[in-house]
This record gives structure tokens, C-alpha cells and sequence, in this order.
């Protein structure tokens, strides 16, 4: 009989060591869980608190104007590789000649070919980047330089694309009545059979060329076939994200055609204005929000909201306005973008931006929220929304970004020699960032190139060739 009794001690003895070994890990559990929970809570009351008390104040502990810029000085200029393609594709169509059957480039010591004025100019960074260039070559310059070129490929780090897609929209998309097709369709037919012929192309996929698209509507006929490579655009408002995005490519400012609002001695209480826009008001795709914000805010005393265009003076009744305003209003149009952004920042005017979509030029290195608003299209059209929200900034805040709007406004302008930090060498920095991850692209569809796998076909970098291009 003492059997039993042993065995029934012994059972006993496992129940009990389970029942604490359960115990032990529920308790330890419950611990973890309630840790969790009480991070996950703190990060979002962090969160709202932050977006729920409106401060537009600089964060103390930032840097000016970013360890990143300073980083790539140190690393020294941009090494790139232009092609010397036909004038017809670049100063050929400002009606610039070669002399004598010269080089196909100006001698921009000598002379620069004249770019037309008006709203072609917002467009217009393909000169600028193709003259900086050109400039870079001439030896002991008087100004630091963010790109060099370089005559050998195979230095660069970058391939660069010289044709002036934007200026071939706007002056030569039309067809001509004895043509079949216009100048435009015919220069980008070209510039893809030109391309997709170098050898340059092919040892890379074209990944490390330098495409410039500026225009929403420049490069429709060739930007499916030159894909791999880094567009320079405004937005991607009329691209899918497989042919233009973030990751891949770059966004560059327009070029602001409103005067700079050179000595600057105005302040809160001296711009009467509070809200301002000029410009078209009726827009196709997302631009219906223009038309929704007229009907809300045209009561609105200290508000100007109207139609205006480039004609009868209105570039400087634009100026005029926004040099006497304290906030300027952004908002979607045909595409995300538009110039008046930049309009604003050269008139130090507080941007207020209402485009859900919208990509902003050198964000990974500007934070743009330091002297812009930025307002969610459902919000803004929620009645006394959006000019309850500006009335309600102090003169204090306010002041802090007209302030920061000023140290910024370098960044955008445009200048030929280029100056340090301004557009044109902002844009080369932000195409040297992309480097590191082209060339990772670039490494990784060789892994398998010229290996038995590959046997027969036609070369070993015949892979890195989209199909439509062979």
C-alpha cells in the first residue's frame, strides 16, 4: 500500500512545480505586456502633443543647415561625364551656332547664349546645370564648385544628359502644318536611339545617367524607355512610381520669377495682407481645390485671392503682393507643384502649402516645416478651417519663419557662376546623394552577369538592358 501513497506525492510534487512555473511565466508576460503598452501610449501623447500645441520654433539642437552638405564639401566636387551630343539637343535650340564648324559647346567666357524670359524660366535648370558645368572645366576658378567634369567615363560618378528637355516643350511641342510629328517628339526619338547606343549606357542600364525633366510635360515619348535613370523633376505628379520616385530620383526647385525681396526691412505689423494667392483659379486633377478655397475665402477682408496671369504686368502686381503679405498660399494645381512656393520663399512671404502630394526639393536636408505651413486638403476645405489656423499664429512664430525664410532663400536661387549653396550646386548635392545607392543598383544586377547561368546570350551586360531598348 505504500506505493500508491509514494506515487501520489509525486504527482502532487508536479502539479505544484507546474502551477509555479505557470505562474512565473504569466507574471513575467503580464510585465512585458504592460511594458509595451505603456511605450506604445508615451510615444503617441509625444506625438499628439507635438502636433496639438503648434510651435513653429527652430529645434535648438540642429546644426546649420546640415552635417550632410558640409560632408560631401569635404568629399569634393562631383565628378561627371557630359556627352558632347549635336547643339540641336541643348544651345541649338536658344538658335546658338557652333562658329566654323567648332566645338559644340559656347565658350560661356565669351558669351552664353541668351534663355527666354517669363514663365519659361521656372523650367529652366537644364542651362544652368549644363553652363556650371561647362564652367567647371576652365582651371583655377575663382568660387568653390559642387560638380567638375571630367572626359573619361569611367572617373565619373555620374553620366550627365545634356538636353534641354523643358525648353523643347515649351517652344517646339506644337506640329507644324508640313510636319508629321513636332521637333520635341523627333528630339526625344533621338535622344533614346543616342543614348541606348553608348557604351556607357550599357555598362550601367543607364542607372548612373543623368536625365533632366523638369517640365511636367517634357520627356512624355521617351521617360517609359530611359527609366533607370536619375530624372531631375519638379514633381511626380504625371509619373507612375515605377518609371520616377523618392528613392530613385531628384526633385530640383523652380526657378521663381517674382522679384528677390532684396533688403527686407518689413515685418509682421507692416504686411497687410494676411492670406495671399494670384493665379489661375480653375484647374483639372487635383486643382479643384483652388476653386473650393475661392468660394471660402473670398469674403474674407484681409484675405487676396484672385485670378492673375504673367500678362498686363502681372508678374510684378504678384511681387507687389506677396512682398505685402505675411502668408502666401501653395496649393495644387494640374500637378503638386508650382511655382509659387518659390515665389513665396524669395518674397519672404510664409508658404503655406496645401498639397497632400507634393515633394518638396532637399527635404532629406531642409526641414521645410521651419518656415512653411503645411495644411491638409480636407482641412482646408472644412469652412473657417484654414484662416482660423493662420490668424491664430502669433506675430512671435510668424517672426521666427519670416526669420529662417531669409537664411534659406540661397538655397533656390539660381546663379551663373554658381555660388556656394545656392540652386545649382544644391541640386549636384542632392544627385551626389544618390550615388552610394546607384552603384549599389548597379553592383547588384551584375551578380550574375557573365556566368554560366548567362551562357548564350549576347553579352555579359546585355541583362542590364531593359528589352524595349534592344
Amino acid at each position: 500500500m505504500a506505493m500508491p501513497e509514494k506515487n501520489g506525492s509525486t504527482i502532487g510534487y508536479v502539479a505544484r512545480n507546474f502551477l509555479l512555473c505557470l505562474f512565473v511565466f504569466t507574471t513575467v508576460l503580464f510585465a512585458l505586456s504592460c511594458y509595451f503598452v505603456l511605450r506604445s501610449t508615451a510615444h503617441n501623447r509625444f506625438l499628439s502633443s507635438t502636433f496639438q500645441s503648434k510651435s513653429f520654433a527652430r529645434d535648438p539642437s540642429l546644426k546649420d543647415d546640415c552635417r550632410c552638405v558640409e560632408d560631401e564639401k569635404r568629399r569634393g566636387p562631383l565628378k561627371v561625364f557630359m556627352y558632347d551630343m549635336d547643339p540641336e539637343f541643348h544651345f541649338g535650340l536658344l538658335n546658338w551656332k557652333p562658329e566654323g564648324g567648332g566645338s559644340v559647346w559656347p565658350d560661356v567666357h565669351k558669351f552664353i547664349p541668351p534663355y527666354p524670359g517669363g514663365l519659361n524660366l521656372q523650367h529652366s535648370i537644364e542651362y544652368w546645370l549644363t553652363l556650371d558645368l561647362l564652367a567647371s572645366e576652365y582651371p583655377n576658378g575663382p568660387r568653390p564648385i559642387a560638380a567638375k567634369r571630367v572626359y573619361n567615363s569611367t572617373e565619373a560618378d555620374v553620366i550627365f544628359v545634356p538636353f534641354f528637355s523643358s525648353l523643347s516643350y515649351n517652344r517646339f511641342s506644337k506640329v507644324n502644318p508640313h510636319q508629321k510629328t513636332s521637333r520635341n517628339k523627333d528630339l526625344q526619338g533621338k535622344l533614346v536611339a543616342f543614348l541606348t547606343a553608348q557604351e556607357e549606357w550599357k555598362m550601367s542600364g543607364g542607372r548612373d545617367h543623368v536625365v533632366l525633366a523638369h517640365h511636367p510635360n517634357s520627356m512624355l515619348d521617351a521617360r517609359n524607355k530611359l527609366f533607370p535613370a536619375i530624372f531631375i523633376l519638379s514633381d511626380f505628379g504625371r509619373y507612375p512610381p515605377t518609371v520616377a520616385n523618392v528613392e530613385k530620383d531628384v526633385i530640383a526647385p523652380y526657378k521663381h520669377v517674382i522679384k528677390t525681396y532684396e533688403n527686407d526691412t518689413s515685418g509682421f505689423d507692416s504686411r497687410p495682407i494676411l492670406l495671399y494667392f494670384q493665379g489661375a483659379i480653375y484647374r483639372k486633377d487635383g486643382g479643384f481645390v483652388r476653386q473650393e478655397l475661392f468660394y471660402l475665402l473670398q469674403d474674407e477682408k484681409d484675405v487676396h485671392f484672385s485670378f492673375g496671369s504673367v500678362r498686363n504686368g502681372g508678374i510684378n502686381k504678384a511681387s507687389q503682393g506677396m512682398h505685402n503679405s505675411k502668408f502666401c498660399l501653395n496649393i495644387a494645381g494640374d500637378t503638386p507643384s508650382s511655382n509659387r512656393l518659390f515665389d513665396a520663399i524669395a518674397s519672404h512671404c510664409v508658404p503655406v502649402i496645401i498639397s497632400d502630394d507634393i515633394e518638396l526639393p532637399f527635404e532629406d536636408v531642409i526641414d521645410y516645416s521651419e518656415f512653411s505651413v503645411f495644411v491638409r486638403t480636407s482641412d482646408a476645405l472644412k469652412e473657417n478651417f484654414l484662416v482660423n489656423l493662420i490668424r491664430g499664429i502669433t506675430k512671435e512664430e510668424w517672426t521666427r519663419m519670416w526669420n529662417r525664410l531669409k537664411e534659406v532663400e540661397k538655397f533656390y536661387e539660381f546663379h551663373f557662376p554658381s555660388r556656394v549653396d545656392d540652386a545649382v550646386q544644391m541640386i549636384w548635392q542632392a544627385i551626389a546623394r544618390k550615388v552610394p545607392s546607384v552603384k549599389m543598383r548597379i553592383h547588384k544586377s551584375r551578380r550574375y552577369s557573365g556566368s554560366v547561368s548567362d551562357a548564350g546570350k549576347e553579352s555579359r551586360w546585355s541583362s542590364l538592358i531593359p528589352r524595349s531598348f534592344w
